[in-house]
């Protein structure tokens, strides 16, 4: 059991009710679970839970043509103005890619692509399962963070001719995030959402009980069963068994490390990140795996986040490693 160590209590929830909310978006599923405010109707929170997310996809998905991201994607070199939603997300994803030394990488859309992970789908019956190290290098020529040229006077970014945005990394937490605000701004300040595993849970439930959720573990994990008090917190899970594909026995995680242009291969099987937004745990949760067993958890100590690592060894046996900041919440829920 985790409990958060920030020290807040929560308020009274406004009313004794809970309303449930659920659809798909960003190629997933989500839910929102809400306390409403007195004299709430529950159709403008479908409508504005609607909106948010049509607004999202608009600006960020891969799979739509139409979005913001793929426009940017297909276009032309030469610096092109972006949304001031779409720049906010996308500097902030930058300032997490210096932070990180380019473990969280949001130009990588090329080298997803022919991995077999991206909008073109599975790479195609008639090729060799993997790719070449020629279309690797090809692919890895137009990424890489450090690549990408901003003029924050024109609020443009430059597409040098092939460079491909993936904010997948960042966006489903971002997404999560927005909700919660949106359901803040409308009186519901108690509520849990989930957008395919990224979680944020703001207050408590009506019987004033923490919204308690049970976190992702790879296949075989040691850790027992553990579930986290969500009262002004947000968790993501990054795993290599939740998406790849194998090939002669190896599998390939769909996590690329942008430093090889490569699936990771550190032995990292999950890890398990709790912050205060959805946003920087889905950050983390990605950057950590691709730091690996040893870069990852020092990283974490340093920076007090609270992490947990499941690490498979040469044999395949699992073992878990915690940061002090992870361990405290444990203590907490003792």
């Amino acid at each position: 059991m985790l409990i958060p160590t920030h020290g807040r209590a929560p308020a009274r929830p406004p009313s004794a009710l809970i309303w449930d909310f659920a659809g798909q978006t960003m190629g997933t599923d989500w839910s929102v679970r809400l306390v409403p405010p007195h004299g709430a109707e529950r159709a403008a929170f479908q409508s504005a839970i609607d909106g948010e997310l049509a607004r999202l996809i608009a600006l960020f998905s891969h799979w739509d043509s139409r979005s913001e991201l793929a426009r940017f994607n297909a276009a032309p070199e030469g610096f092109w103005a972006v949304s001031e939603p779409f720049w906010q997300v996308l500097t902030r994803s930058l300032d997490l890619a210096d932070d990180t030394d380019g473990a969280v990488d949001p130009t990588l859309g090329a080298l997803v692509d022919v991995w077999g992970f991206g909008p073109p789908g599975p790479r195609p019956a008639d090729a060799s399962p993997l790719p070449s190290d020629d279309e690797i290098a090809a692919a890895a020529a137009v990424s890489g963070w450090n690549r990408l040229r901003l003029n924050r006077d024109r609020r443009a970014v430059q597409q040098i001719g092939g460079l491909k945005l993936d904010l997948s990394g960042i966006a489903k937490g971002h997404a999560v995030d927005r909700l919660s605000e949106v359901l803040s701004d409308m009186g519901a300040g108690h509520h849990l959402v989930e957008i395919g595993g990224e979680l944020r849970g703001r207050g408590v439930k009506p019987d004033g009980h923490p919204w308690w959720v049970e976190l992702q573990q790879p296949p075989g994990a040691p850790a027992p069963r553990t579930v986290v008090a969500l009262f002004d917190l947000a968790v993501a899970t990054s795993g290599d068994w939740v998406r790849g594909y194998a090939v002669e026995g190896r599998r390939y995680s769909h996590t690329l490390n942008g430093r090889t242009g490569r699936p990771i291969e550190n032995g990292v099987a999950g890890v398990t990140v709790l912050t205060d937004t959805a946003m920087y745990a889905d950050a983390m949760a990605t950057a950590l795996t691709v730091m690996g067993p040893t870069e990852g958890p020092a990283f974490a100590t340093d920076m007090k986040i609270a992490a947990a690592f499941v690490v498979r060894g040469a044999d395949g046996a699992l073992t878990e490693t915690v940061t002090p900041a992870f361990r405290a919440m444990l203590e907490e829920g003792a």
